[in-house]
């Protein structure tokens, strides 16, 4: 098995789950985008439940305080047209999963791996190093 990249960006699938995932499936210097921090922030506002919505907001305010997100800038959106590129070529609308496509566009900007739990959103993404992260079993 191959040791993680040092510095790597976290997909937000992988923010809401580091509690059950092996530290060793994880870059040394992990780093997240603005664009996850979008996704954590609505997290809470879009809760079914009054558990969910706590449990959503200390993974927010963990994110929060434990990360200096990487902007979304103009190098990102330059970037971004590959990203809807490479989904319009296998058929797949950037706008079904667009924040999916900002943070591989934020990867690619920043040349950094991602690390996700859900690969198959990043599937044929030209040039985008993914690395799959599993998820423990969760135990009550």
């Amino acid at each position: 098995m191959t040791q993680p990249a040092p510095v790597g960006l976290l997909d937000t699938s992988v923010v809401v789950d580091l509690g059950v995932i092996s530290p060793g499936a994880l870059p040394t210097h992990p780093v997240i985008s603005a664009i996850a921090l979008v996704e954590l922030s609505a997290g809470p506002a879009v809760a079914a439940t009054e558990q969910a919505r706590v449990d959503r907001q200390a993974v927010l305010q963990f994110a929060e305080s434990s990360f200096d997100p990487l902007a979304f800038d103009a190098a990102c959106a330059r970037r971004f047209a590959g990203v809807a590129s490479s989904l319009r070529s296998q058929g797949r609308k950037g706008r079904a999963r667009g924040l999916d496509a900002l943070i591989a566009a934020t990867a690619l900007a920043h040349d950094l791996p991602l690390f996700t739990c859900n690969e198959a959103d990043f599937v044929g993404i030209a040039g985008l190093d993914v690395h799959s992260v599993p998820r423990e079993e969760r135990h009550p």
